[in-house]
């Protein structure tokens, strides 16, 4: 169900819009951030998603803030309150950067309210063998999904990424869902090719859809529980492997307010980091991208954006916002040129009843289509889903400007690691 009901929304999407970039999996899997810097993002029809001043690759900050912190040094990074929306400061807010575990976020948005926290998955051979950063399943191992959800956020597992995917249907539904969540959120920048951030051609986030994704999931008290998990307990795999503790990596956690981090590395990404704190009745939500461990490492970076965004007035309109919904994105059509003096437009071709008759029916089965993806997950790994296409679409040089919204990825089987041994998407 959960495929058929993405397979329509696809279809619909792909009538009202012109093509989205696309992940490819058979290119070469980028070792290094690109030479000229991420490419620019934008929505639909080029628009600048969050408002005309987020067009940009520096640094935009809101009138009467105080001076921005020395020690951020990141290429890519926004600071917003999460309540009302308005961006408090950027830099390259729609830069296209390489996400690396910090999209665990956008899989734990997607299929948080799609599983059943109490179904069992069975760790595979494909689990322990997964690259990068793992919590340390092993095969024939049985691990709840509401544990799979803590060893993803905590420790960064990419095996507990694959085996949640697993459980959605396999890996092609799972980031298919990904993507449409992402589009559906306003999170254009946002192009998913694995659950667990490793790198993929063509895979991107950037800091204002990274903290689109992480307002989402600090909204909802099931995933701040989630991000704010100290420990958790791997459960004994027979005799051979005893069970063990996970703790939580967020470096963050215990300052001032934290509802939780995600970190993430990958040598193409570098360092990223989200995150979001509430003090006095306020949130904020700060995203990192694309830098280095020194001279200050991301997540420090972070806590001092957070430390100056409460700093900065609360009633401000911001430099942008974060939109609530794609439909808070609106495409700029192209205006009509006139035509001679003295000459009536043509007048717009009428539509007849029998097709309004086609076209309604349509539009109310992809909007059921969604309402049923969200309840129903007894059926969905029955659906086989044929992958997408792979196209790239080329970057548009120049983009006209909107306004902001009205608010309103076998070696020999390791020994399960030491508390606190997971790390990022890919050690460095």
């Amino acid at each position: 169900m959960l495929a058929a009901g993405l397979l329509l929304g696809s279809a619909g999407t792909a009538l009202a819009e012109e093509a989205r970039p696309t992940a490819d999996p058979s290119a070469p899997t980028p070792t290094a951030p690109p030479p000229g810097g991420p490419p620019q993002g934008s929505g639909p029809g080029g628009v600048t998603v969050g408002g005309a001043e987020l067009d940009t690759r520096g640094t935009v900050v809101v009138d009467g803030a105080p001076p921005l912190p020395d020690e951020v040094v990141a290429p890519g990074w926004l600071v917003a309150d999460a309540g009302s929306g308005a961006v408090l400061a950027a830099r390259d807010p729609h830069g296209r950067y390489y996400p690396a575990s910090t999209l665990k976020t956008l899989t734990l948005l997607t299929l948080l309210p799609l599983l059943d926290p109490a179904e069992v998955v069975e760790g595979t051979v494909e689990d322990e063998a997964v690259e990068g950063s793992r919590v340390g399943m092993v095969a024939g191992g049985r691990y709840p999904v509401s544990l799979l959800f803590q060893a993803l956020v905590m420790q960064s597992g990419n095996d507990a990424a694959n085996a949640l995917a697993r459980a959605a249907g396999g890996t092609d539904v799972t980031v298919r869902a990904m993507n449409e969540v992402a589009e559906s959120i306003g999170a254009y920048d946002t192009v998913a090719g694995t659950p667990s951030g490793l790198d993929v051609a063509g895979q991107s986030s950037s800091p204002y859809d990274l903290a689109l994704v992480f307002r989402r999931l600090v909204e909802d008290p099931a995933a701040v529980a989630l991000l704010r998990t100290p420990l958790a307990e791997m459960p004994a795999v027979g005799d051979r492997y005893p069970g063990f503790q996970i703790h939580n990596q967020n470096p963050l956690a215990g300052t001032p307010g934290n509802l939780g981090g995600k970190t993430g590395f990958t040598d193409a990404a570098r360092h990223t980091f989200v995150t979001a704190a509430e003090r006095d009745g306020r949130r904020l939500v700060v995203s990192v991208m694309g830098t280095e461990n020194t001279p200050s490492r991301a997540a420090d970076q972070a806590a001092s954006l957070l430390d100056w965004g409460f700093a900065a007035p609360a009633a401000t309109e911001g430099v942008g916002r974060l939109v609530d919904s794609a439909a808070d994105v609106s495409p700029l059509l192209p205006t009509p040129l006139p035509g001679p003096a003295g000459v009536a437009a043509p007048p717009a071709p009428a539509v007849a009843d029998d097709e309004r008759s086609v076209l309604v029916p349509v539009a109310l089965a992809v909007t059921a289509a969604g309402i049923v993806v969200a309840t129903v997950v007894g059926v969905r790994r029955a659906i086989v889903v044929v992958p997408a296409p792979v196209s790239r679409a080329p970057e548009r040089p120049g983009r006209p400007r909107q306004g902001p919204p009205a608010r309103g990825p076998r070696p020999p089987r390791a020994r399960p690691p030491a508390p606190g041994a997971g790390s990022p998407s890919t050690r460095p």
